[in-house]
């Protein structure tokens, strides 16, 4: 007898991934690689100093271009979408970016774990190296060079900690600000490895639970 099985999700964080559309992604591009040709706007825009990142370039994007690339629009559409599934439905009539920033990362160069504030954020990938390393052992080992890694509670049966996601160009994942990760040096590539995040607020009564 054939038995059918409906999996649900009744527990731990609801994480999304959505897709930027390629004409945000080549804004986002465009708007970093002028920006570093500018030493005073990289200097005023330069967000390092208040990020986790032991990287040597991370830049706040500007509120103006924020709003005309569309990727407020984007992020905004795609927080509701987000929210509604993760909450069963509760429509949000909030949502107020705190920033938004782009990593820009080499070999050697790290994000150790750690969280966000605000209610909602998010990682995603706007250039990714072709090759990030090969590992020094065995060669069925698995690689963790460059990758996101998403941290909740502590492994056990049929719950696992530690959610992995190989960067591609394009996608983006949305999570709760309290979502404990990390991102992994590689070795090898000259090539730069570059992401987008933000933080954003919600409507409190949906984020907070117990009100």
């Amino acid at each position: 007898m054939e038995t059918k099985i409906n999996f649900l999700r009744p527990f731990g964080p609801a994480v999304a991934k959505i897709i930027i559309p390629n004409e945000i992604l080549e804004k986002l591009n465009d708007y970093f690689d002028q920006v570093t040709k500018d030493e005073e706007k990289l200097k005023s825009l330069n967000h390092g100093h208040k990020l986790a990142g032991n990287v040597k370039q991370e830049l706040k994007l500007d509120h103006k271009f924020i709003t005309e690339s569309g990727w407020l629009a984007f992020l905004g559409n795609a927080v509701k979408e987000y929210v509604k599934f993760g909450s069963q439905g509760k429509q949000i009539t909030k949502f107020n970016l705190i920033d938004s920033w782009i990593v820009s990362q080499y070999k050697n160069e790290y994000n150790p774990t750690h969280w966000h504030g605000g209610h909602v954020s998010g990682a995603g990938f706007l250039k990714v190296p072709k090759n990030m390393g090969k590992p020094f052992q065995e060669k069925n080992k698995s690689m963790p060079n460059g990758v996101l890694q998403l941290i909740h509670g502590s492994r056990q049966f049929l719950n696992p900690s530690l959610f992995y996601i190989n960067p591609k160009v394009g996608e983006f994942y949305l999570f709760p600000n309290y979502l404990m990760h990390t991102v992994f040096p590689f070795s090898e590539s000259d090539e730069e490895r570059r992401s987008i995040s933000f933080n954003a607020f919600i409507d409190d009564d949906i984020y907070n639970v117990y009100s």
